[in-house]
């Protein structure tokens, strides 16, 4: 088959319960399982909330013992994960694991069930060319992910995302085995959210969406075999369903979930059904500039601390990360589908007045939706200039697994002057 174009994709998600007070049915469902001990990681912040231990009474009720692991570092990092994981190993067995919090806590726990179950290292499992990329082997634990922020979409994908600490970068590990076995979402746990948390949150599923919906098409790639297929396979018809609801779902309801958010049930059902909808796009689909950009972006952050996050150290929020070159990203990526991209300009912004240029119009309809609440101007506004710019080229030309996905080839004078560019975007 060699030289031919590929006719196969894939796609893959896992069963969904959804709904108000869907977590409170978790002993339940963890119990089908057949779990007798299990493992609840959370956060500080979530912890404090009481969700971990409203979830752990769940669990009483229908016979199952557990324990709180709420060590979880927001945007984690290799060393928070090798933590996680260590405490995992030294107080297990356990029989399954449920992680109750947002995209870095759902990702800490898919490390800890990949490590305590199929042993090695951390490092033996990052995607090429940072790690190893070894694929696990066999079946890991029951994984019940129970998302706090409508935003990652990690309840439905099979990868997770870390920063590597002596390198500076962002990378993750990605596998079908990965995946939750079951993902619960309940929008009562996003009512409290900040403002800043929210809107972060919200443009990477916007992100999610565009990336996913852009991708290169799965059959423009060369053709596979079984054991050569990846999670990320492009563009296809059942990732694309997904895609174009979420951003439906976030045109009617992004900006009431920012400005109301506390008062809102269905703006704050609408998001997380937006962010689950769109992990079933890109965690199958996949990613590209956008999040290949947000690595560094994070990786690299100097002195910049987010209103509404923790103050104790700097962090560029990885909803932030993401969204601070997608207005250039796209403008490079439009001559590859323009149909694609003006189809999404007009289902995040239905009958607005928008730039009258095709190639402008979905970079335009995100600049307005950015201004709106209260994202950073660029990666200026978070404490870049022009002179660290040849610092985060290298950090995203390290995601080859994410350029791979651009429908656009992509070089390093491609990214750097998105960067440049990106530096203000209004």
């Amino acid at each position: 088959m060699a030289g031919t174009e590929e006719t196969i994709f894939t796609w893959g998600a896992p069963p969904l319960k959804f709904g108000p007070g869907a977590s409170d049915e978790i002993g339940f469902d963890m119990a089908q399982f057949g779990a007798q001990r299990v493992l609840i990681l959370t956060d500080q912040g979530v912890a404090r909330s009481g969700v971990a231990h409203r979830i752990a009474d769940a669990l009483t009720r229908y016979g199952i013992t557990s324990e709180i692991f709420d060590g979880v570092h927001v945007e984690p990092t290799d060393d928070s994960m090798h933590k996680a994981a260590e405490y995992a190993r030294q107080q297990g067995p356990w029989d399954g694991f449920i992680a109750v919090g947002g995209g870095s806590v759902i990702d800490t726990a898919k490390v800890v069930n990949l490590l305590t179950e199929q042993g090695g290292e951390l490092m033996d499992y990052v995607n090429p060319p940072i790690g190893g990329g070894k694929a696990p082997t066999g079946r890991l634990k029951p994984l019940i992910a129970v998302p706090t922020t409508a935003g990652t979409g990690s309840e439905s994908t099979a990868m997770c995302v870390m920063d590597i600490l002596a390198m500076k970068v962002k990378t993750g590990i990605s596998h079908w085995r990965l995946r939750p076995t079951m993902a619960v979402v309940d929008p009562l746990l996003t009512m409290t959210l900040p403002p800043e948390v929210t809107a972060a949150s919200g443009m990477d599923i916007v992100c999610h969406a565009l990336e996913s919906y852009t991708a290169r098409p799965y059959a423009t790639y060369p053709a596979k075999t079984a054991e050569q297929r990846v999670t990320y396979c492009g563009a296809n018809p059942v990732s694309d369903v997904w895609s174009e609801r979420s951003m439906s779902l976030i045109a009617s309801s992004f900006r009431r979930a920012v400005s109301h958010g506390a008062d809102d049930r269905t703006a704050r059902s609408d998001m997380m059904l937006a962010a689950t909808f769109a992990g079933m796009g890109f965690g199958n689909a996949g990613v590209h500039i956008p999040h290949a950009n947000a690595y560094p972006i994070a990786g690299m952050v100097k002195d910049y601390r987010p209103s509404g996050y923790p103050p104790d150290e700097p962090m560029v929020p990885h909803g932030q990360a993401v969204s601070l070159t997608a207005p250039e990203a796209f403008r490079f990526s439009f001559p590859s589908a323009p149909e694609r991209h003006l189809r999404a300009a007009e289902l995040l912004a239905p009958g607005a007045d928008i730039a009258d240029k095709p190639s402008e119009q979905l970079p335009s309809v995100l600049i307005d939706l950015m201004r709106e609440i209260g994202i950073p101007n660029g990666i200026g506004a978070v404490g870049y200039s022009e002179a660290d710019v040849p610092d985060l080229v290298p950090g995203t030309m390290k995601q080859q697994r994410l350029l791979s996905t651009c429908p656009r080839e992509v070089t390093e004078d491609d990214i750097a002057g998105i960067f440049s560019r990106s530096i203000s975007n209004w």
